[in-house]
């Protein structure tokens, strides 16, 4: 098999030697080094790639795209709902009613945000028939004044199926006797579980009629329409045109950015900052590739003389180190990259036994807006990794080289 006289001598100095054990320690110190910069940079971006996914699919499958509200309740909402499913971007459209107000049982309060919704058009704006636990979205059927809520609300007010809330809306009732705090006993018929804080503790669903009779409207008015694009990143502006089209004075429209685009944006810039921050221990076992070739080029003066005298050329004593420095570094990334997918495929299983196993919650959904660890692997983020693992580990080898190349033979041998 052909090998070229650089290739042949610089993959020799990898590997030990019984004169110098001690460099070739130093160029597996640096295999190590860099391959656990690949796995860390590999599994920390899969995590941020998970909390994205989960923010994109989770969070904003179950909270609108974009809002189509009026300063009044809206009388005809087929006909409305019909008018703006004329624009292309919308995928569906279904009606809602909103109140704020107080879930009570047994002394226990919790704060709730009531969603009346028809259970058939919801299935089409929302995924919460994938995060249903106990009951079913039917049962929120006209008339029962049926409620279902989030498990996290359900175990604060130690209810469960059958059981029955009571809901203080934030208006009082004037009566010769005085005022009093308009109240309705609902009976719970479902539990969901989102894994999001502020859905599964705040949010209640109830029939679409039910709330508009708490309202004291008519049974066909309803608050507003909820939307449902091919692209919700194009929420805001199709939303603002279809409000537009409608006439800005009596319809205004809301989208998700407005709730949660906050939220979305400080992930993504976290994981360009975070995948910099990173790059910067990749950086580092660079440079212990430097130092490795460095070590290399001063314990093999006398051979690099000798080659010299033989008729090797700078040049290839120069290819001779840079070919040492590649193998160290692709080496070292394509062990990093395969244990870096292999972890970031079970991140999310090792936390959750760790979880398990200590009694413990790292992500509390009081403070996150889920209450797990995800993980999605990219395959544009291994190969930017490693790609630049690459990169920097080839460019680590060009001083060091440069410095072999320059060696004076009669220097060298001056005093062997």
């Amino acid at each position: 098999m052909f090998r070229p006289l650089f290739v042949f001598i610089g993959t020799r100095y990898t590997r030990a030697k019984r004169r110098n054990h001690f460099v070739s320690f130093i160029s597996l110190t640096s295999m190590i080094g860099l391959a656990l910069g690949v796995v860390v940079m590999i599994v920390v971006l899969s995590v941020m790639n998970g909390f994205d996914h989960e923010m994109r699919t989770r969070v904003l499958g179950m909270v609108p795209h974009a809002t189509l509200e009026s300063g009044q309740p809206i009388n005809d909402w087929p006909a409305l709902a019909n008018q703006v499913k004329q624009n292309p971007r919308v995928v569906a459209v279904a009606p809602f009613t909103q109140m704020q107000g107080l879930l009570t049982h047994e002394g226990k309060v919790q704060k709730v945000l009531l969603n009346g919704i028809d259970p058939a058009q919801e299935r089409q704006v929302s995924i919460i028939d994938n995060f249903i636990r106990e009951g079913q979205l039917d049962a929120l059927a006209p008339g029962e004044f049926g409620i279902m809520i989030g498990d996290k609300a359900a175990a604060k007010l130690g209810v469960g199926i059958g059981d029955k809330l009571t809901f203080v809306a934030p208006e009082v009732t004037v009566t010769p006797a005085g005022m009093f705090p308009r109240m309705k006993r609902f009976t719970v018929v479902g539990i969901f579980h989102v894994g999001a804080g502020e859905i599964d503790g705040y949010l209640g669903l109830t029939n679409l009629s039910d709330l508009s009779r708490l309202h004291r409207w008519k049974a066909d008015q309803v608050q507003g329409l909820r939307l449902k694009f091919d692209d919700l990143f194009q929420a805001p502006r199709v939303a603002w045109d279809i409000a537009q089209k409608l006439g800005e004075q009596e319809f205004y429209a809301r989208d998700w950015t407005r709730t949660h685009g906050n939220l979305y944006q400080a992930i993504r810039m976290e994981k360009a900052m975070i995948g910099l921050l990173l790059l910067l221990i990749v950086a580092v076992a660079a440079f212990n590739i430097i130092s490795t070739l460095v070590m290399v080029v001063n314990d093999k003066k006398g051979d690099i003389a000798i080659l010299r005298t033989l008729g090797a050329t700078p040049g290839q004593i120069m290819a001779i180190f840079m070919v040492q420095g590649t193998v160290i570094g692709v080496v070292g990334t394509l062990i990093g990259g395969v244990v870096g997918i292999a972890a970031a495929l079970n991140v999310s299983a090792a936390i959750a036994g760790l979880e398990r196993l200590i009694g413990h919650k790292f992500l509390n959904a009081d403070v996150y807006f889920i209450d797990y660890l995800p993980s999605q692997v990219m395959a544009e983020d291994v190969w930017m990794v490693c790609g630049a693992a690459l990169v920097l580990s080839f460019l680590a080898t060009l001083y060091p080289a440069w410095r072999a190349a320059r060696t004076q033979p009669a220097e060298a041998l001056r005093y062997e």
